[in-house]
């Protein structure tokens, strides 16, 4: 047998319980055909010999916003400023670059307000600054951003009859005054003058964030949200995603979550729609699983509650320092069960936005419902973030069959914030890892990006360590994962949750050949963040090769 490429390296980790290890792996039409000794006899166009280094699958990220980051690459970076006047400096320099650019935004990203004392900017310094160029800063939580008098009466927020939308808030003081802060679902009102973008924009985002994705061993990854809400870009952001396919533009697997906004009301035979002939869902009766090994369609992503970092997650009990502040639903909890059940009834499974108790709550209800009412549909149902979830609700997931998607990277650069807001009776429930898995939920890793990077080497080592900024273990020792478990996280339970895992998730006969080399095991080294990405391989074609690879024929 003639392989399209040989592969050898001192120690491939294929997470295939049935051959955990091997040496050499064989690729033909971009799949793995086989390890070892059953490549006895065979010939190879191309061999390719990574010495003493570790392969492993491919790294899945299971939540990100790829198309919202790469649309930010090239905004004002905000997170180096430490202090409001260093912010002020940035916008203020910005101002300078854009001079000659009348009309053109002021985009800015990354801001946190731990950064500057838990402040956040004073909309009368922004105005003097900006004047009457719009601005749009976004917060890294991505459910606030910061804007300025010029770009709020474009919006019509200063208007006499203006009322919040359903979900968000723009912020106001005392006196009734904005005070720049923009929540949730109200920052709609300031991307609808931004939106939306061509095809064009999308495809060159694409190309920008997943060149980096690459970089960072990420083969497959899910889109929590396109074509509709807040969060979506454009109605035909699946185009763009076409469209930077077929122009070798997409250096990773993709599957795309529609939001709920984009789905519209359907009516077909009596007999559909488990027999009430009227769902949910996308033209032509397309649903989730929808595509090609390339691009695919997964559960519709449904927002239903804010963020921890600005108290807006809902929760049932109040925040620490914010009296009688325990967050919001982003609806009225008897719409999202209507209509998240005409998207169910329709065939698509469901990926839940819950980060409070309350949100994940009603989350559980709704799924379990479901399921138990319609059985499953073609993928997981999922909550995504379950990120202050108490004892009881870890079992009722792991009854209930539902994945989960926390985010270990938040733990490092987010966790100090998170546990100064929950306090110490709750921060046990902050995030979890090992609880969820000896309760036997499938938990599947993930970034969350840009709310955080995607560094996966750096989430494996906090979901092993679980140390914030400070120092502190969150939620204890009893949280932490063994290296192997941190590395399932973003291999086999990422394919498993977002189910794709006859495809990809292990290094395993027949499946494709996605692999990334790294500098040494990340199940022995001492510090798996500071592991190096040596290559990066999808299909069997290399994505990323920071350093030439010896190839011999």
């Amino acid at each position: 047998m003639r392989l399209d490429l040989l592969v050898r390296a001192g120690t491939i980790l294929t997470l295939d319980e049935d051959r955990p290890t091997a040496r050499a792996m064989g690729i033909i039409g971009g799949r793995v055909v086989g390890f070892d000794e059953e490549l006895d006899g065979c010939t190879a166009d191309r061999i390719e010999d990574f010495g003493g280094t570790t392969i492993t699958p491919g790294f899945i990220d299971a939540h990100c916003h790829t198309t919202w980051w790469g649309l930010g690459l090239s905004a004002l970076d905000l997170s180096p400023a430490r202090g409001l006047e260093e912010l002020y400096a940035l916008l203020e320099a910005e101002m300078l670059r854009l001079e000659q650019q009348p009309g053109v935004w002021l985009n800015g990203t990354g801001f946190n307000h731990k950064n500057h004392g838990g402040l956040f900017p004073d909309i009368q310094r922004l105005d003097a600054i900006t004047g009457g160029r719009p601005l749009y800063l976004r917060h890294v939580s991505g459910h606030a951003s910061i804007t300025n008098t010029a770009t709020l009466a474009l919006a019509g927020a200063l208007e006499p009859h203006f009322t919040d939308p359903v979900g968000g808030a723009v912020v106001r003081d005392a006196n009734g005054a904005p005070t720049g802060l923009v929540e949730e679902a109200a920052q709609g009102i300031i991307q609808k003058m931004l939106l939306p973008y061509s095809v064009e924009q999308i495809v060159s985002a694409l190309d920008a964030a997943t060149t980096r994705y690459a970089a960072e061993g990420i083969t497959s990854f899910t889109e929590a949200g396109v074509g509709g809400g807040w969060i979506g870009h454009s109605p035909v952001e699946v185009t763009a995603y076409q469209q930077a396919l077929a122009a070798g533009k997409l250096r990773a697997r993709a599957q795309l979550m529609p939001t709920l906004d984009a789905l519209k009301v359907q009516s077909s035979h009596a007999a559909d729609a488990h027999g009430t002939g009227t769902g949910r869902g996308l033209e032509l009766g397309i649903v989730a699983g929808f595509g090609n090994e390339h691009l695919s369609l997964g559960p519709v992503k449904v927002f239903m509650d804010g963020s921890l970092l600005g108290a807006t997650a809902a929760v049932t009990e109040d925040y620490c320092g914010h009296q009688h502040n325990t967050g919001y639903l982003l609806d009225d909890p008897q719409e999202y069960r209507e209509r998240v059940a005409d998207a169910y009834r329709s065939g698509w499974p469901v990926a839940l936005h819950a980060i409070g108790d309350a949100a994940i709550d009603l989350a559980i209800e709704i799924i379990s419902e479901l399921q138990l009412k319609h059985g499953p549909n073609a993928l997981p149902n999922r909550i995504e973030h379950f990120g202050i979830a108490r004892p009881d609700q870890v079992t009722s997931v792991a009854k209930h069959g539902i994945a989960v998607t926390p985010q270990a990277s938040f733990i490092g650069p987010l966790g100090d914030q998170f546990a100064a807001l929950v306090g110490p009776e709750r921060e046990g429930w902050l995030y979890r890892g090992q609880s969820l898995l000896e309760a036997g939920v499938l938990v599947a890793g993930s970034s969350d990006l840009p709310v955080a990077d995607n560094n996966v080497r750096r989430a494996m080592a906090s979901a092993v360590d679980r140390l914030t900024e400070k120092g502190k273990v969150l939620g204890g020792a009893g949280e932490c994962l063994s290296p192997l478990e941190a590395l399932r996280l973003y291999t086999v339970n990422a394919a498993k949750a977002t189910g794709q895992f006859t495809d990809r998730g292990s290094l395993t006969r027949g499946k494709l050949a996605d692999f990334v080399i790294l500098s040494e095991s990340p199940l022995t080294t001492s510090d798996i963040s500071a592991l190096t990405i040596l290559g990066t391989f999808v299909g069997g074609k290399q994505s990323y090769a920071p350093l030439p690879v010896a190839a011999t024929a």
